[in-house]
Order: structure tokens, then C-alpha cells, then sequence
């Protein structure tokens, strides 16, 4: 092969990095917090991908921030300790027993499990949960069915957020991994949080440039199931608009979205985790996948523009 012809077949990899660089430019020291969940989170090959973008972004310029809970391995667990995984109203019945298990799960085998992939790229990540430095402080939820407030155990709902380790951490260039575990903010227990809520939170609190939530589907689709088109991008109102329908799974997940963008995060969206490096199609490349949401037109929110 001679060198004019090697040239060439190099040349689609220049412009796909021509590409990225006016987003390189745009997301440079902007801060992006990704809930890592679904089939990415039990697929071998699709944790390690996930690894390369997360660190990706790193080198690229970013500042990742990933927030992650752990449902088919917690269920794994209770069920090797003879507990019964219970939901209502789309949350884990999270008994005191059952909240050891979460608690040793999520912290000690998820969370150990993805720090160790980003750190064979280099000493990035950094494992915490939000029990430490107060980083997320919950009360007890108690989510309302059939018009009765109903007990669920150990399940929190966020009452604040403390970004002072997490701000630390990114200072000193590294990637801070977070598992879903909250602080009592009066009763002394330790909570379970929702990781698409506790991901939006910390997306708002940290003022992100963007909330980048995986998931399992193509995105949000527009008439589901009769058909399988995906909205590409949709306002804070409109989204609120569509909430009442949305099937319970994607509820947490875009009900976050909404929170973030209303609390001035710029944009929140909703990716394919099924996708090998759909972190890196999502944010690099001119088409995008999935479901993105943006400030509406007059929220001050949107200020500077929302094309991402």
C-alpha cells in the first residue's frame, strides 16, 4: 500500500475528530453527570466501553461526575440471603435488612467493580456514597397509593446535597463515582435513594452542563408502543405534559430530566446504554442519540442558547 493511499483511508478518522471539536470546544471544564444503569451496567463488554468514554471525557477536557445504583444485583443478593424483593409504586420495599444488603451492594460491589475499570486508564476514579461528607441527605419517602400515604422502609427522598467533596475531588482531576445511599437528615438511618433522582439532584446542585442518564430503550418514544419513534428533543413543558403517560420505569428517569433543566442544569438526556459508547455519540457528534430536554424558549435557564 503505498503512503498516498494509507493517507487516505486515515482521512474519515480526521473528520470524525474535526467533528467533535466544535463540541470539545463547547463542553471544555463543564462538569457532566451520567447515572450508569441498565444492560451497561451487567454487560461486560458494555461496562468496559462505558469505562473508555467516562475517562474519555476526562482526557478530553470534562469534568465527569457518575452516579450509579444497582437493581439486578441488589435483587441478586436479597434473593442469596433469603429476601424477597418487593416494589410499590415503582420503588424497592427497603426493609432494615434489606437496606444492609443495598447498602453493601451498591457501595462494596458496584461501586468497586466500576472504579476499578476507569482506574485501569489511570488513578481517576474515586468511590464515595452520599452518606459521606453529607454529600446527600434524605427523609424517609413515603410515596402515596390508592390516596394513602404507604411505609416503605428505608427509602429517601433528597433534602439537600452538599458538593464540597465532590467539587474537591474534580479539582484535583479526578472522576468521583457515587452510589445512591443517603444520609438521615433526623432519624440517624441510612436511606435508599432512586439513582435517576439522586443523579438529577447532583446534576443541579453542581450546576452541570449536562445530566446524561442510561437506560435501556432508544430514548423517549413519542406514541409507544404503536410506534418506535424516538423524540430527538423536547421542552420542560412539554415533557410535563407527557409525564402522566409515560410508562412507570421512565417516569424517575424524566421526571429527573425536568428537575435538573428547571434547576438550571443546561441540558438533561435520556441514551441507549444498550450502544457501546453512546456517551461519546450523544456528546461529540452532530446528530446525537437518544432524548434530549432543554430549557422552555423564556426560561432564564435557556439563556445562551440550548443546541447541544
Amino acid at each position: 500500500m503505498s503512503g498516498a493511499t494509507r493517507k487516505h483511508t486515515a482521512l474519515p478518522k480526521a473528520e470524525i475528530l474535526i467533528e467533535a471539536l466544535p463540541w470539545l470546544t463547547r463542553h471544555h471544564g463543564k462538569t457532566v453527570v451520567i447515572k450508569f444503569g441498565g444492560n451497561a451496567m451487567v454487560n461486560d463488554e458494555l461496562k468496559a466501553a462505558f469505562a473508555q468514554d467516562v475517562v474519555f471525557l476526562r482526557h478530553a477536557g470534562l469534568r465527569p461526575v457518575v452516579v450509579h445504583g444497582g437493581g439486578p444485583q441488589i435483587s441478586a443478593q436479597l434473593d442469596r440471603h433469603g429476601l424477597v424483593s418487593e416494589f410499590k409504586a415503582g420503588l424497592r420495599v427497603t426493609t432494615p435488612e434489606a437496606m444492609d444488603v443495598v447498602r453493601m451492594v451498591l457501595a462494596g460491589q458496584v461501586q468497586r467493580d466500576l472504579v476499578g475499570l476507569l482506574n485501569q486508564h489511570g488513578p481517576f476514579a474515586v468511590g464515595m456514597t452520599g452518606e459521606d461528607a453529607h454529600t446527600i441527605t434524605a427523609v424517609q419517602h413515603m410515596p402515596e397509593i390508592d390516596g394513602e400515604l404507604v411505609d416503605i422502609g428505608r427509602v429517601g427522598e433528597i433534602t439537600a446535597i452538599d458538593t464540597g467533596a465532590i467539587e474537591a475531588l474534580l479539582a484535583d482531576g479526578r472522576i468521583p463515582v457515587i452510589s445512591s445511599i443517603a444520609r438521615s437528615q433526623d432519624d440517624g438511618h441510612v436511606y435508599n435513594v432512586n439513582a435517576d433522582t439522586a443523579a438529577a439532584a447532583l446534576a443541579a446542585a453542581l450546576r452541570a452542563e449536562t445530566l446524561m442518564v442510561l437506560t435501556d430503550v432508544e430514548g423517549l418514544y413519542a406514541d409507544w408502543p404503536n410506534s418506535d419513534d424516538v423524540i430527538s428533543r423536547l421542552t420542560v413543558s412539554e415533557l410535563e405534559k407527557l409525564l402522566p403517560e409515560l410508562s412507570s420505569g421512565m417516569v424517575p428517569k424524566m421526571e429527573g430530566c425536568l428537575h435538573a433543566v428547571r434547576n438550571g442544569v443546561r441540558t438533561a438526556r435520556v441514551i441507549d446504554g444498550r450502544v457501546q459508547h453512546s456517551i461519546l455519540l450523544e456528546i461529540f457528534t452532530d446528530s446525537g442519540i437518544g432524548t434530549m430536554v432543554v430549557p422552555d424558549p423564556q426560561d432564564p435557564a435557556a439563556q445562551g442558547g440550548t443546541d447541544a
